[in-house]
């Protein structure tokens, strides 16, 4: 396979030293060179915080994805205080500070997984104590022992964080979703602002509003605009729950017209209309084709 048809963003090869995954096992042959060293991915699991993984081993690199708190990983390699990584769901790569990987298994205790968009988990069942991470949709945290505790009409779990760290996260931010359309949800995430490489509604950026929001309905995409645009099925005439590309961008289409998109423009998730205004008709005109996750 030729430089050119390899994707690093997914495949974890390091042509300089010679280093790569096992999965990467004759695909190499093209490249230049002999005496490949393969690596067998170890698993870890993402600790109490949104984790950056970066394009480059340097902390000035730009931020490529990142996972979300309890999201499970894999660790490739090290080099000198970074660590090249993956993210599981969608094998993704990037770098992190070696330090932040989080070895310890999941704790035994029951899965819970965050339905609200935005959350905390605090020191004690108040909410008036210590915030001890910042949650969002699609984080994992565990069940602790001890039962619900009710205080002034709410109700507050107690979990164990990723690394064991106990704490209690209020029982609503736990409540499944309303039965709800694609772009229904897609809709909550309005006004999130945009970050680059952003995957909760701390901050999205374009693909990752499209994933995360496709994701709560059990479809995977990609993590990228263009990787997202190869895999699905492309039309001509767009329906509400359908994607837009554009060079490097994509949004959600809320009828034949009208998008929902994380934009570096506004800085924000917010609406456009197709040929619509100056931005609306500067989308319109790159618009280079729509896609059908379902």
């Amino acid at each position: 396979m030729s430089r050119e048809e390899l994707d690093p963003r997914v495949l974890a090869f390091d042509e300089g030293r010679r280093l790569a995954e096992t999965a990467a096992q004759g695909q190499l042959s093209d490249l230049p060179g002999e005496g490949w060293r393969y690596v067998t991915p170890r698993p870890f699991i993402n600790g109490a915080a949104r984790l950056s993984l970066r394009a480059g081993p340097d902390e000035g690199a730009a931020q490529v994805t990142e996972a979300l708190v309890g999201e499970a990983l894999e660790a490739l390699w090290e080099q000198s205080e970074w660590a090249r990584v993956r993210t599981v769901h969608d094998r993704y790569l990037g770098w992190v500070r070696a330090a932040e990987l989080q070895t310890a298994q999941a704790p035994d205790a029951a899965e819970m997984t965050v339905t609200a968009l935005r959350a905390h988990a605090f020191a004690g069942p108040k909410v008036s104590r210590a915030i001890v991470a910042e949650l969002s949709y699609g984080a994992r945290v565990w069940r602790d022992e001890g039962d619900v505790v009710e205080e002034n009409h709410r109700r507050w779990v107690p979990v164990l964080l990723p690394g064991g760290q106990a704490a209690y996260v209020q029982e609503v931010c736990f409540t499944p979703l309303a039965e709800q359309t694609v772009t229904d949800f897609a809709l909550r995430f309005l006004e999130t602002p945009y970050v680059w490489g952003g995957r909760s509604a701390w901050g999205l950026d374009c693909s990752g509003l499209t994933q995360l929001v496709y994701g709560a309905f059990g479809v995977q995409l990609p993590r990228d605009a263009d990787q997202q645009q190869a895999t699905l099925t492309a039309i001509s005439e767009p329906r509400a729950g359908d994607l837009a590309f554009f060079p490097g961008h994509v949004g959600l289409m809320l009828d034949e017209k009208r998008l929902v998109h994380a934009n570096a423009t506004n800085m924000r998730v917010n609406i456009e209309t197709l040929g619509e205004g100056e931005y609306g008709t500067r989308l319109r005109r790159g618009c280079t084709g729509f896609g059908r996750p379902v």
